[in-house]
């Protein structure tokens, strides 16, 4: 898996040349808030999402101390 910046590509390779090189390979990439991630491998891909996505500004600010371990039981 590789991430770069949508404009990156459009500026070294271009973007059509890249999409071209994506279907010769057989890989897939996906494009979001400008990143673009390739998944360099033929396997599917399968969306992770929850039941009820929410945006991250329904989510507000987070810092990693939000993210505390939980004791399993």
């Amino acid at each position: 898996m590789i991430r770069r910046k949508a404009r990156d590509i459009e500026r070294f390779a271009g973007m059509a040349n890249f999409l071209r090189e994506i279907d010769r390979r057989g890989y897939q990439a996906v494009e979001n808030s400008g990143q673009i991630v390739i998944f360099c491998n033929r396997a599917p891909i399968r969306w992770l999402t929850a039941s009820n996505p929410i945006s991250s500004k329904e989510i507000g600010q987070k810092s990693f101390q939000d993210f505390g371990t939980r004791t399993p039981g």
